[in-house]
């Protein structure tokens, strides 16, 4: 393993959100958000989709100004977001160079110090010192090792003069990766980190961030990777009093107390309705006697009767203020996946493929027979042929040999890693033209529903291709990388449901947790 960087980043890094608020169009995306993290803290921030982790990513970055709070951070900040900031024809050189920029800005600047020093210029020797101490902090000297490094253990593409144009996204995003642990930055903001990373490049992910002396603030799915590296957990999900929680003590801890709270909470809420309960029908008893007391029988009791009034006014007025003043706290309920009743295909199979290959993308023959509850679980290295075989096998692309045969009755449902959803139209207007009548399955909030689908998160875009392939109720499901972008509960609800469903079902994904979730599934290795 490389050491990443010197101590002098461990001196510099901080970052600091007091009271943070921020809201999009009237909406609160977050609200009361405090956070402290200095060297040697590695904080996950985890919530539904939608909660903001994202948001708050480029809060710490700058680039999203808060509406009120305090922020606060020292140290270069590097960011791995969900968008490359680089066009089709620029190198992975530019990328490179753009990621190292404050490397490249160091050196030149220590470089011009050293000629000034060298020619005895007026200042020169608090210029070199300044400069000497900015290039010592980033280890600028060893940077492009360090990259290049990275670059191998994450099977990215190491040819600076290739265009950004012929890589794939999951190419780009590893090239990025590599750049930033080796770039040197005080503070790392990675989001989703892990979305393009087979298994020896999530071990070197793991490896590195455990090692890493900066700053780290990372969102994502995966739960061993949070397991592994999170030393603390910042949750956005809502809470008993409506902010966000912070949990010490690793992302098993933070399970065990989240739970803990959410029964506590639960319990309180319980009690909270009884005792509204209780107090609307001492209101309702009370408002009948006093209409009881304004309709006295004939004949006697009269005066009694109307000297009482005044009392039991008094008694149902004290009681609609007791209830009026018992608001019950209830939170907003977490989204839940409701996954449906897929049928099972009957006929012997559902579906096969002889020797199936695509030049350049699957090279090596593939031979598999799916039918009905079938398991199977495609492994293999980033480039292997994991998401092309599913795409052939459900019939987007055609094979260069081989044949694939499908029963004629059989109905597929391909879960692919790239959306191409219209982006005017809203979810609920697709969901309604694809499958008139169809739910979401829980999978999109209210809001979501109808916002027109460009303007929607990744994690809720991912949501709505989920939901239109389950929609359309299949019996053999091909999901690729089905975890990337959506919340752990929510990953933990869809891998429960893929245990029990009827439908035939084929897993390509490098989420470690899945893989052990699934250990019993049978195994192709590409």
């Amino acid at each position: 393993m490389t050491s990443p960087l010197s101590p002098a980043l461990v001196r510099t890094a901080h970052v600091r959100l007091s009271d943070v608020h921020v809201a999009f169009g009237g909406r609160p995306v977050l609200a009361g958000v405090d956070l402290v993290a200095a060297a040697g803290d590695r904080v996950a921030v985890v919530g539904e989709n939608g909660r903001g982790k994202t948001t708050l990513l480029r809060v710490l970055a700058g680039t999203q100004p808060v509406d009120r709070g305090e922020v606060r951070r020292a140290g270069t900040i590097g960011v791995a977001d969900q968008q490359i900031p680089l066009g089709e024809l620029e190198t992975v050189g530019d990328l490179i160079d753009l990621e190292l920029a404050a490397v490249r800005n160091a050196l030149a600047c220590l470089e011009a110090a050293t000629t000034a020093l060298a020619e005895g210029q007026s200042g020169a020797d608090d210029a070199f010192a300044a400069a000497l101490s900015a290039a010592e902090a980033l280890d600028a000297w060893d940077a492009d090792r360090r990259v290049e490094v990275s670059l191998a253990a994450l099977n990215a593409v190491d040819d600076r003069s290739r265009p950004l144009g012929t890589l794939s996204v999951g190419q780009r995003h590893r090239v990025r990766l590599a750049c930033l642990l080796g770039a040197g930055h005080s503070v790392l903001l990675l989001d989703e980190p892990t979305n393009h990373l087979d298994a020896s490049g999530l071990a070197h992910l793991t490896e590195q961030l455990r090692a890493y002396p900066g700053v780290v603030v990372l969102v994502s799915h995966d739960r061993a990777l949070l397991a592994d590296v999170a030393t603390s957990v910042l949750d956005l999900d809502p809470s008993s009093d409506g902010r966000p929680r912070g949990y010490g003590g690793g992302y098993a801890a933070y399970v065990e107390a989240r739970q803990a709270e959410r029964a506590r909470w639960a319990a309180l809420h319980a009690e909270q309705l009884a005792e509204r309960q209780r107090l609307a029908d001492d209101l309702s008893a009370a408002q009948n006697r006093l209409r009881d007391n304004w309709r006295p029988e004939k004949g006697h009791g009269r005066h009694t009767r109307a000297t009482r009034a005044p009392g039991l006014v008094r008694a149902v007025h004290r009681r609609q203020e007791e209830l009026s003043a018992h608001v019950v706290a209830v939170p907003p309920p977490p989204a839940r996946f409701a996954m449906p009743e897929l049928p099972q295909h009957q006929g012997t199979v559902a579906l096969r493929a002889a020797g199936v290959a695509v030049a350049g993308r699957l090279d090596h023959p593939v031979d598999l027979t799916l039918g009905g509850a079938d398991r199977l679980v495609v492994t293999g290295r980033n480039g292997a042929g994991k998401s092309t075989l599913l795409a052939v096998l459900a019939g987007a692309l055609e094979p260069t040999s081989g044949t694939v045969t499908r029963a004629r009755s059989v109905r597929i449902g391909w879960l692919g890693q790239e959306s191409g959803l219209p982006a005017r139209r809203t979810a609920a207007e697709l969901l309604e033209q694809r499958f008139p009548g169809a739910a979401d399955l829980g999978l999109l909030s209210g809001y979501d529903r109808h916002r027109p689908i460009a303007e929607l998160s990744t994690g809720a875009r991912r949501r709505l291709d989920l939901a239109l392939v389950l929609a359309a109720r299949p019996q053999v499901l091909l999901l690729d990388e089905p975890t990337n972008h959506l919340s752990a509960t929510l990953v933990d609800e869809l891998t429960d449901a893929l245990h029990s469903t009827p439908a035939a079902v084929v897993l390509a994904t490098h989420d470690r947790q899945l893989l052990r979730d699934t250990a019993s599934w049978p195994r192709l290795a590409l």
